[in-house]
């Protein structure tokens, strides 16, 4: 089968290791069953794991991809929930199992025309959402499902900031909050990602590091460096930063006198369980909420899509279609 692999690391020219060619099909042990991809849809963690992170080069070749959308060995159209773990190892949550993976860290991802993932992983896919929306949710848009809906203790009617808008969290938070009823601000440094982010239901969109017309409820910060003093100068007293990634770096200055002055919190967050993105399919249907697909691109022609993502040169989501 065709699949896109990484078959090497290198940290400064990460596009270097990618290879796009035949693969084995992937087998399927006790529990497991196979997928047949409609839609898979890239996201910076593919990129990340080209450079090493997540991805030690003793596991290569690997198939690379978290999300997808397809069709079960039953003929289901489903949604694959890519966290690999086991519930009971964390409370409950798969995402707190000490041993959890992500699809293309342990086990072969969704960048190919079949992928191999437990049975459990399976979410049926609403008829009301196409493939390629579908295969936008189980990282980026669970992501922001969960930080918005499980970590950031919004109440209707509350406020929240979106760090970098264009993101493919930033933009399904932005979506997302709009949808709930929060008053939603968004920034960037870019003219038209901040227009969009208005198209996208922001109530205002700003320059990266602008005063906001108010102090708000939560930030959504997946950017770090770059944006993390305005995240915390940007919140009432006694407010949440919920953080799911560091895109622009993991070591910006604490502001530790910041946080215990005003009691803020710093709340982290990772992707989301199979229930989650159940809810969250559910919750698109209802309310008419749809991902933004960036581009939709030929599984054969991914290198595009890679190099797309590392000049930042995308808003929303880009999808492959083997």
């Amino acid at each position: 089968m065709f699949a896109v692999t990484a078959t090497k690391i290198d940290a400064d020219d990460p596009l270097s290791g990618l290879t796009l060619g035949e693969r084995p099909e992937p087998e399927a042990p006790d529990g497991w069953t196979t997928v047949t991809v409609k839609a898979a849809a890239l996201n910076h963690h593919d990129l990340w794991s080209l450079r090493g992170v997540g991805l030690p080069a003793d596991r290569l070749p690997m198939i690379l991809g978290c999300d997808a959308s397809g069709v079960d060995e039953d003929g289901n159209e489903v949604i694959v929930h890519s966290v690999i773990g086991d519930p009971d190892r964390g409370g409950g949550d798969e995402t707190l199992d000490p041993k959890r993976s992500l699809l293309s860290e342990a086990h072969p991802g969704t960048f190919a025309e079949k992928v191999a993932v437990p049975r459990r992983n399976l979410v049926p896919k609403p008829a009301e959402l196409s493939f390629e929306e579908a295969a936008c949710l189980p990282t980026a848009w669970l992501t922001a499902y969960r930080m918005l809906f499980g970590k950031a203790g919004l109440e209707p009617g509350g406020s929240v900031l979106v760090q970098g808008a264009g993101g493919g969290v930033a933009s399904a938070a932005i979506a997302l909050a709009s949808a709930a009823g929060f008053r939603v601000y968004a920034t960037s440094r870019s003219e038209d990602k901040r227009r969009r982010a208005l198209e996208l239901g922001a109530d205002a969109a700003l320059e990266t590091g602008a005063r906001l017309p108010e102090r708000v409820d939560a930030v959504i910060e997946t950017v770090g460096q770059a944006t993390w003093s305005h995240s915390l100068k940007s919140l009432r007293p006694g407010g949440r930063v919920v953080v799911s990634g560091a895109t622009s770096g993991q070591v910006p200055p604490a502001e530790l006198n910041r946080v215990f002055f005003l009691q803020l919190q710093v709340i982290g967050s990772t992707m989301g369980t199979r229930g989650q993105l159940e809810r969250l399919a559910r919750f698109l249907v209802k309310t008419g909420v749809r991902p933004a697909v960036d581009r939709v691109i030929p599984l054969r022609d991914a290198r595009d899509g890679f190099a797309a993502m590392a000049a930042g040169d995308l808003f929303g989501k880009i999808v492959f279609t083997p």
